[in-house]
């Protein structure tokens, strides 16, 4: 009965089945608002759906001096590894697994997928991949920094009661279960706006879409992908999206812990579309991509400086 119920877990709530719808429609959703700060009717809100389910159907073509494991697996692999980050992060009061440092293991996980993506890019020898993997790579140090530093602060402040700093999800979903959410203390609004920052250039949305860049490198990462492989990117972008925005709520809302299991949902269901207007469609519909000079300068600087306040205010108890 325990393997039976760890299985549907697993699988449907919270995780493939549901991760993967909630995945697509904030996607859809955030092209949907976007369209609509344009003034615009915008794609159908399972659009994203609709374009993951055709490259499911189309040829896949391997480029011929690609390394043909690498240009397969990496997207696949990329994709289990993100999914297996979130069966980490509490969804509605409950997380597949839990540890005493499963916040480090979500942020390992994430770095990996993003490795993953850059792999399988590099292994196509394509240059429009090719600067596409830099600009990636930039783009992951420019934000790897401030969401270290929003992690220590959130860890501090749940930790603060026995004086050290936790790295466990649930711990700190229970800390603020006692004390209240860690977004309405005062000291965590800057960490919080800072981590609205790292959901954007981690999600790769507009306008820190650097290594996708359509209208400058062809897609870059994507440049050489087609059928399953770009399937398996195009699923992956939708969930590392949900996923961002279900990290936010269990760092700053305690994973929106209700009496009630199904109202606990709903209520991270309608925190995600908020969270997806902010980090996504905002952003998309009034600002320009930024040159990856500016990308790498604005997160060392104000992101940056956004998590240390929090975290110096944090450490030292105030």
């Amino acid at each position: 009965m325990d393997f039976l119920m760890l299985a549907v877990q697993i699988l449907v709530f919270p995780g493939l089945l549901f991760m993967t719808a909630m995945g697509v429609l904030l996607t859809g959703l955030g092209g949907k608002l976007v369209a609509r700060l344009q003034n615009r009717v915008g794609p159908p809100v399972l659009q994203p759906w609709y374009d993951i389910l055709k490259c499911f159907g189309k040829e896949m073509i391997v480029p011929e001096h690609a390394g043909r494991a690498v240009y397969i697996g990496a997207p696949v692999l990329g994709f289990a590894v993100l999914c297996t980050a979130g069966f980490f992060i509490p969804m509605g009061g409950r997380a597949v697994f839990s540890g005493t440092a499963d916040v480090i293991v979500v942020l390992y996980l994430l770095t990996f997928c993003s490795v993953m993506a850059m792999a399988g890019a590099a292994s196509t020898g394509s240059p429009f991949a090719g600067v596409g993997v830099s600009r990636e790579m930039v783009a992951m140090i420019s934000y790897e920094l401030p969401f270290v530093l929003i992690l220590l602060a959130v860890g501090k402040l749940a930790g603060s009661d026995t004086g050290g700093v936790t790295f466990s999800l649930q711990s700190i979903a229970e800390w603020q279960r006692i004390h209240g959410p860690v977004l309405f203390h005062w000291s965590m609004i800057p960490a919080a706006i800072a981590m609205l920052f790292v959901i954007s250039c981690e999600a790769g949305l507009h306008p820190f879409d650097v290594a996708e860049a359509e209208t400058e490198i062809c897609e870059g990462l994507l440049a050489e992908y087609s059928g399953l492989p770009l399937a398996f990117y195009r699923l992956t972008h939708c969930v590392r999206l949900f996923i961002m925005t279900a990290l936010f709520a269990a760092l700053f809302l305690g994973g929106l812990a209700a009496g009630n299991d199904g109202l606990a949902v709903l209520l991270l269901v309608a925190v995600c579309i908020v969270l997806t207007f902010l980090c996504m469609a905002l952003p998309h519909g009034i600002c320009a991509r930024l040159r990856v000079e500016q990308l790498f300068r604005f997160y060392w600087t104000v992101v940056t400086g956004l998590a240390l306040v929090s975290l110096v205010l944090v450490w030292f108890g105030l």
